[in-house]
């Protein structure tokens, strides 16, 4: 068994009992394929989980920290800065984001 390959799916559900908003990819700062889950983490400070997406099946999670003047711009607009970006295709890349995360509460 391959313990390095991740559940897509898995994550994908945590996220949205995790109450991220879900947004359209309509700008082309992104792949137009991609799906957007997003969470105000600070005032304008959002973060944000881009999913590529091809023929239905995910490809590749990007997770982001990243200001936007405001939630409707997410998608749309490209951030006014990135704060931090990690590409997760491995589930080792997932557990130094959740280390990550917990340094920065």
């Amino acid at each position: 068994m391959n313990t390095e390959k991740m559940d897509h799916q898995k994550i994908l559900k945590s996220l949205e009992a995790s109450h991220f908003i879900k947004i359209i990819n309509n700008g082309n700062w992104f792949e137009s394929h991609a799906i957007i889950y997003a969470k105000e983490i600070k005032d304008t400070i959002f973060l944000l989980f881009v999913v590529s997406e091809s023929e239905g099946k995910t490809e590749d999670i990007r997770a982001l920290i990243a200001q936007f003047d405001d939630v409707g711009n997410i998608g749309k607009h490209e951030p006014e800065q990135i704060l931090f970006y990690l590409s997760i295709r491995k589930k080792n890349d997932l557990h130094y984001f959740e280390k990550f995360m917990k340094i920065c509460d």
